[in-house]
């Protein structure tokens, strides 16, 4: 018969017999009396780790769930970080949550520690986008920010992000040392769950004016809007937040006919229409696409529950409905704000764009050609917002991206913004309609001008113990022997971020990465493929971030080029033997 661990039964005691509340004691019993020992280990055989992003996972009883305890420690850790950072100062912290369940009930938990531990709370009284908590913070005068979402991940799941004084999410050092005060909460008696009501304040729509008002001043093509005012834009939340202020940012910007998917219009944390929520997933477009066609529109834009990524569809030359990814969308918004800023003599030569090291780098290019400068960081947004608040008053930021669907233009929020960048796609839209182009023709043109991109994902799964061991060998294996050749083209460049060093593999001479420490490998051949491997810090993955490029010679063979460039990053995948 199946046992439990010991450790795992000590761990269960702990909770049976510590400060818990009843039902969560009835919950744990009735496991016991189950013998449902499998999902009673997984609950309890760990603790949920505060990472550098803060908490994700399955929402339930135990120390590896996410509950009112596990919401509420990772809050006594972080309140007592500020405490320690900021001695002697009123602190402040804003507050928000998704359309996640019992979302609510972990930004009420959330809230009554930061308050017992004499912290001023701003708290939305309703749910509101993760875009819209970072620029709550920078205009509150906050010095930490918490949004209780899990992103797009299914709806068993909840999460903690947390964020800094200027709305990102904690880099290092800041980040281990929350960290480390999380972890060094040893009992539930150390939180501080007794509300201290004068300590919490609710905010709302006078955020929502401000933050809108602010996000219109950044628009560069209100003519084009005003001429294409009926633009038909239809959108989906996928029932989450995107609803509170995506369809105001488009009317703010002037577009009169937007048409909401009915059936994913109201936020629901079941995410009844949908398996994953998420504007990735082709599947979580089906009823936006249908919904497209119905109506004949010109564009669709779907946004996942926390509002901070954007998916879209364009019709293409055969008037038919497709999915860009995240790599053609922000290539194309990036070039659209870049010429936009060009043609109405804004440029000043302090301009700069910034993205991923695992983003397009037709990007970098486009920006060269407008002399405009492209920065690069690591995988994860909260570089990005770091970058922007470095460079505040010395370089003026544009916009920003990745290629797993997060942007954002202008520098009010400090993480990915689906709000303003559905506003601003939109304007892209309104603007290349009113030359007479659609969106479709925009992305050929621009791969006629600077070059067709290819870029694809490749994810492996490895998992359990030897799943990690083999990824960790599969890494180090590349790190040691490169390889020599890829898709028919010779690996000149390695660029290795956990050591810090880019070799020329030609001369065999190194040069410093100026980068913090990522186990990321970047291996570049001569004719300019990208190939990334980078090991998943979430999940039992190793991913391949693939990268292809080739001139377009006509429109006419956009799809046989593409098709051309699809097959040699087949070709690299053989070559890497995984």
């Amino acid at each position: 018969m199946q046992q439990l661990e010991p450790a795992v039964q000590e761990k269960i005691n702990q909770w049976l017999q510590g400060s818990y509340d009843e039902t969560t004691k009835k919950e744990i019993q009735q496991l016991l009396d189950d013998q449902k020992y499998t999902d009673l280990t997984d609950a309890f055989y760990r603790d949920l780790e505060f990472g550098t992003g803060g908490l994700r996972g399955i929402m339930g009883a135990g120390s590896n769930r996410v509950n009112k305890y596990t919401i509420g420690t990772a809050t006594q850790g972080l309140s007592n970080y500020l405490k320690k950072t900021y001695p002697n100062e009123q602190i402040k912290v804003a507050i928000a949550h998704d359309s996640r369940n019992n979302a609510d009930f972990f930004a009420k938990t959330t809230a009554d520690v930061f308050s017992a531990n004499g912290i001023h709370v701003y708290f939305f009284k309703a749910l509101r986008p993760t875009p819209e908590l970072s620029y709550a913070i920078r205009t509150l005068g906050c010095k930490s920010g918490v949004m209780l979402t899990a992103s797009h991940n299914p709806k068993e799941y909840n999460g903690y992000k947390a964020y800094d004084e200027y709305g990102g999410q904690f880099v290092s050092p800041a980040d281990t040392n929350v960290m480390n005060e999380v972890s060094a909460i040893k009992t539930i008696d150390e939180v501080k769950f007794d509300r201290i009501e004068e300590n919490v304040e609710l905010i709302g729509e006078e955020i929502d004016a401000k933050y809108l008002k602010d996000i219109l001043t950044l628009s560069v093509s209100n003519e084009a809007i005003q001429r294409q005012k009926d633009l038909k834009i239809v959108y989906s939340p996928i029932h989450g937040t995107g609803i509170t202020l995506v369809p105001k940012a488009l009317a703010e910007f002037g577009f009169e006919n937007v048409i909401l998917v009915d059936e994913q219009a109201t936020p629901d944390g079941n995410f009844p229409t949908v398996v994953y929520p998420n504007p990735e997933e082709k599947e979580a477009m089906t009823l936006s696409l249908k919904k497209a066609k119905e109506t004949d529109a010109d564009l669709v834009l779907a946004t996942d529950p926390d509002g901070d990524r954007v998916g879209i569809a364009v019709k293409d030359d055969k008037n038919e409905w497709i999915l860009l990814n995240g790599n053609q969308t922000g290539s194309l918004l990036l070039n659209y704000l870049m010429t936009a800023w060009e043609e109405s003599g804004k440029l000043t030569g302090k301009e700069y764009v910034v993205k991923t090291v695992v983003t397009t780098y037709l990007i970098d290019k486009i920006a060269a050609s407008k002399n405009i400068s492209c920065y690069n960081t690591l995988t994860g947004f909260k570089y990005i917002g770091q970058l922007i608040t470095e460079l505040l008053g010395k370089e003026v930021f544009i916009a920003g991206g990745e290629e797993s669907y997060g942007y954002l233009v202008g520098a009010f929020s400090r993480d990915k913004d689906a709000v303003v960048s559905a506003a601003f796609i939109s304007e892209m839209t309104a603007f290349y309609k009113d030359k007479g182009s659609s969106l479709y023709e925009a992305l050929v043109e621009m791969y006629l001008k600077y070059g067709l991109y290819k870029e694809k994902l490749i994810s492996i799964t490895k998992k359990g113990k030897s799943g990690a061991e083999e990824i960790k060998a599969m890494i180090e294996k590349f790190r040691t022997t490169p390889p020599k050749q890829l898709g028919g083209s010779k690996v000149v460049v390695l660029k290795d971020y956990e050591k810090g060093v880019e070799t020329d593999l030609n001369s065999g001479k190194t040069s410093k990465l100026d980068f913090p420490t990522s186990d990321v490998l970047q291996f570049i051949t001569e004719d300019g493929s990208i190939i990334s491997a980078r090991p998943s810090g979430t999940e039992p993955k190793i991913k391949f971030y693939c990268s292809v490029n080739g001139p377009l010679e006509s429109k006419e063979t956009y799809n046989e080029t593409a098709q051309k460039l699809e097959d040699k990053i087949d070709t690299i995948m053989k070559d890497l033997n995984v």
